[in-house]
């Protein structure tokens, strides 16, 4: 075959190609008219031969992107270079119809004759975008509902969390409920030993003290058995009382009332109860009326004083203050007592705590917890001041709105 046959062979075999090739080819001269198109590009385009040649291939491009694509053209002619499809652009592409499309562009150059022309691969990629677009659909539905479910998940963990919390809480109490009971159980096999000796034993006196000379005798005893049983209901009501704080059932009633009408009932109640040779002494400062809960604050006045009785010596005083200044009531009850260590003083409020120094004088280590308590219902504060063998004094502070006449 010689070289003429050898030329027209390779012509026959790249017009083929050409032809049947399953892409659109356009090729452009250096003043961007197109000079070919092959068939697959004329259905592409839905044109006619004839009605491209020699047209800017702008024709084949939406009017919005022809500035841009110009300076595109010029800068790729003046430095022409391959660019393969795998990184063309995606650009639109306008039909004669006027309808758009998405094509993908890959670009080449060649020349003959002197003359320089470049070939434009073109592919529809509308059904991969709209593949594209419906893959991200998709994701921004499973997004969506990832997003929900985490949401979803999230407020369950919470409500489990909570759950949990309110689960750890209500075991919490039940451990100390089961707690309260046991040091109940413990604490009465200790403390009602005594009173209750006390009470058979004077019974058994009182039965014996039969003539009438000897009253006094069965007056002492008759007194013994009603301070006994006092204190079997103080240590009763003690336990009753924490048992409505840890469930709370304690209802704060605030009302207007006369502070020192209370405290001079209070003096005159106790004064039967307190050891032999101590006296109550009271002072009050300012305006009497006050606005809290005078059951609370009476039960925190008896729990005081009678504390102070027990820790204090015979023929010791003992202090009750009251002051109403402002917005501020303060109450102090001081003994010259035995003191409380300031080791023992972080522990006082604490359930059952009783100090180093009490010894064998009777109590359930609960008084000063539930005037705490107490104190902290009617939105005031309680403070300690002691040393060891010089007294006590227990200062408590309500902050409280100006009562007005």
């Amino acid at each position: 075959m010689g070289d003429s046959d050898q030329k027209k062979h390779e012509s026959y075999r790249y017009e083929a190609l050409f032809n049947q090739a399953s892409m659109g080819i356009i090729v452009v001269n250096n003043a961007a008219e197109i000079q070919s198109a092959n068939p697959f590009a004329l259905g592409l385009f839905g044109y006619a031969l004839e009605e491209l040649l020699q047209k800017p291939i702008e024709l084949l491009i939406p009017g919005r992107y022809h500035n841009r694509h110009v300076g595109h053209r010029d800068g790729y002619t003046h430095n022409p270079k391959t660019r393969p499809m795998g990184v063309g652009m995606d650009l639109f592409a306008i039909k004669k119809d006027g309808s758009e499309f998405p094509v993908e562009v890959s670009l080449s150059n060649y020349q003959d004759e002197g003359k320089q022309f470049i070939i434009a691969f073109i592919s529809d990629i509308s059904i991969r975008k709209k593949a594209e677009a419906e893959i991200e659909e998709l994701n921004n539905k499973l997004e969506s509902t990832v997003e929900q479910r985490t949401r979803q998940l999230t407020a369950a963990m919470q409500d489990l969390e909570q759950s949990k919390d309110e689960l750890s809480k209500l075991l919490e109490r039940e451990k100390e409920l089961g707690e309260l009971k046991s040091r109940f159980v413990t604490i009465a096999s200790h403390e009602f030993r005594t009173p209750l000796s006390t009470i058979l034993s004077s019974t058994y006196l009182i039965e014996r003290y039969t003539r009438t000379e000897e009253q006094p005798r069965r007056e002492k005893h008759l007194q013994r058995i009603v301070s006994s049983v006092q204190l079997l209901t103080d240590i009763l009501n003690d336990f009753l009382s924490v048992g409505k704080i840890e469930e709370g059932k304690i209802q704060v009633r605030f009302t207007r009332f006369d502070i020192q009408e209370l405290v001079w009932g209070i003096v005159r109640e106790m004064e039967v109860t307190l050891r032999a040779g101590q006296q109550l002494m009271y002072h009050h400062q300012g305006e009497p009326v006050v606005e809290l809960d005078a059951s609370l604050l009476k039960h925190i006045i008896l729990n005081l004083v009678s504390n102070a009785s027990k820790f204090s010596p015979e023929n010791g005083p003992i202090v009750i203050e009251t002051s109403v200044e402002q917005q501020e009531v303060r109450l102090s009850v001081k003994d010259h007592g035995i003191g409380i260590s300031s080791e023992d003083q972080k522990h006082l409020m604490e359930r059952f705590f009783r100090a180093a120094n009490a010894g064998n004088i009777q109590g359930t280590g609960l008084g000063l917890h539930i005037i705490s308590k107490y104190t902290e219902l009617m939105n005031g504060s309680i403070q300690c001041v002691s040393e060891l063998d010089q007294g006590t004094t227990f200062i408590i502070t309500f902050e409280q709105n100006p009562v007005k006449e």
